[in-house]
């Protein structure tokens, strides 16, 4: 006996947020990493100028 669950299928509209709302997620944690590694390199004495 096969008991699947009929899945309704998912909005466009709901698939474009998720993928807004990931890449949002992923550049805003890059940024924080990006500042992370800055603040390490300026506390070791390294400038940028």
């Amino acid at each position: 006996m096969n008991h699947h669950l009929k899945e309704k299928p998912r909005s466009t509209a709901m698939d474009l947020l998720w993928m807004g709302a990931i890449w949002t997620g992923s550049v805003l944690t890059l940024g924080v990493v990006a500042m992370g590694f800055r603040a390490l390199m300026s506390a070791a004495g390294m400038s940028s100028h």
